[in-house]
């Protein structure tokens, strides 16, 4: 049964970014995961990725195609798809999503067949799939360093408080420590 999986990687003080909004000082370790049994679970799990705007313009978006990790139909919550359509593959394709967060999911679901779906980012993204009850695990990754300010994962905003999660696992992978908990409805 396919799952709709967020994840994101947090400093020990619960920041997704520095003050700057550059996430690089999370992902210092991203060289070492890629031949990891870390690395290689998420790519066999994976049949789409939903992402926001923000994350997706993170890098150079016509790189995806030849060295993202995860070879899979990619689509975009957005208000408007850029005006230049991205570089694409047989595997790895773009679908830009401009009418909201549950229809996102519906198309990135039934693209993933029986893999899962992985949300990756950004945390206005995870947010509202957790208010709208359309996350079926989260997963965080706590990185051993402090930020001291930033964008939060979870900011205080409306909406959370009551969800409740179940510890499932907590793995750790270099410097990285996972949390792995089921979203209980």
């Amino acid at each position: 049964m396919t799952k709709v999986i967020a994840g994101m990687t947090i400093s020990v003080d619960g920041f997704v970014t520095d003050r700057h909004g550059d996430l690089g000082p999370l992902y210092t370790d991203l060289e070492s995961l890629q031949d990891t049994d870390y690395m290689r679970e998420l790519i066999e799990q994976t049949g789409a990725v939903l992402m926001g705007r923000r994350s997706f313009e993170v890098g150079d978006p016509d790189t995806y195609a030849d060295n993202y990790e995860l070879q899979a139909p990619i689509f975009v919550v957005t208000h408007q798809p850029p005006a230049k359509h991205p570089k694409e593959n047989d595997k790895l394709t773009f679908t830009f999503v401009t009418d909201g967060i549950e229809s996102a999911t519906a198309q990135a679901r039934a693209a993933a067949g029986d893999k899962d779906v992985q949300v990756i980012g950004g945390a206005d993204v995870i947010q509202q799939l957790l208010r709208a009850g359309l996350v079926d695990q989260l997963n965080i990754d706590v990185m051993p360093l402090l930020l001291g300010s930033g964008t939060r994962l979870f900011d205080g905003r409306p909406g959370l408080e009551g969800i409740r999660l179940e510890k499932r696992e907590v793995k750790e992978t270099g410097a990285r420590t996972s949390l792995i908990f089921r979203v209980v409805r």
